[in-house]
């Protein structure tokens, strides 16, 4: 057999087969090369890769399970809690879902029903270069059964794929503002390189009760009673920016779970007027007037 149909059977060859294959064959040293000695690191790397998308694919699909065994234990809630009260006032049941079917959002936002995994993020750069983007991830916790009282209602992403979304085309010059949880501060800071920004400031929402008492919550260590808003920059002001005219504090009530304080979009208003809003990871209760909102729950 010559030296090229020795190399050329090395081909489908991966990490341990391709080792055995060596020193199976006498003359391997004539074939041994700078080239084979990269091969095999490519080969391991890309098994290793393969492995990591395994992990990440079962991790995502015990996610979905989870969210939808969740939503259901929650529609079952919703409706015993509707026909207690029904059968206590001798009213109709006036349950969540009903109201989000009667539900109608603002006469002038744009709502994009979507997976932002697979959703055309490149059409939409295309289409438009915003001022503002504003994205509250739905980061993934250290545990997917968290205690305390803590109940996750939504579905959570892994690290791996917020990073991944291409931010940076969507922007060329502006602002992006991202709600962050305690444990994910370096990630986030991270994400904000990786996608091109700058570090310029944080918001901070102190949460508040119907008394405007400090609503604390719960806490690995402490009692959480806020939450942080980051915000990156890249290149340059947009049209019309506004300096120093708005504080970095927030205080308002607490909402429902993952909902955010409408002071924020007027923060946002007020710092870009009349501006190119977008939010990621939007709500129904996040669409508002002039914004591109784009979610799997609207």
């Amino acid at each position: 057999m010559s030296k090229v149909e020795q190399n050329s059977s090395l081909t489908p060859l991966l990490d341990d087969d391709y080792d055995t294959f060596l020193e199976e064959n006498d003359d391997t040293t004539a074939f041994r090369t700078p080239f084979d000695s990269q091969l095999q690191k490519l080969l391991r790397r890309e098994t290793e890769l393969r492995l990591r998308i395994d992990e990440l694919l079962e991790e995502i699909a015990e996610l979905e399970a989870i969210t939808r065994k969740q939503q259901q234990q929650k529609e079952q809630d919703e409706v015993k809690e509707g026909v207690q009260k029904s059968g206590q006032a001798g009213e109709p049941n006036n349950n969540k879902k009903g109201s989000w079917e009667t539900f109608q959002a603002p006469e002038w936002c744009i709502p994009i029903k979507a997976n932002v995994l697979t959703f055309e993020w490149d059409e939409l750069a295309k289409a438009c270069q915003f001022d503002v983007i504003l994205m509250d991830p739905p980061w993934q916790l250290a545990t997917h059964a968290p205690t305390r009282g803590v109940a996750i209602a939504y579905q959570q992403l892994p690290d791996v794929c917020i990073e991944e979304m291409p931010i940076q085309k969507l922007q060329e010059n502006g602002f992006v503002f991202i709600w962050v949880i305690n444990n994910k501060y370096a990630k986030a800071f991270e994400m904000m390189r990786k996608w091109g920004y700058t570090y310029v400031d944080d918001i901070t929402w102190v949460k508040q009760t119907v008394n405007r008492r400090v609503a604390k919550g719960h806490g690995f260590y402490l009692q959480h009673a806020k939450e942080t808003c980051l915000v990156g920059k890249k290149g340059e002001d947009p049209p019309g920016c506004q300096h120093s005219i708005l504080s970095d504090v927030i205080y308002s009530e607490r909402r429902g779970q993952s909902q955010k304080p409408e002071e924020l979009y007027e923060m946002i208003e007020g710092l870009v007027p009349n501006g190119k809003y977008l939010e990621i990871f939007g709500r129904k209760n996040n669409l508002r007037d002039y914004w591109v909102t784009i979610g799997n729950e609207l």
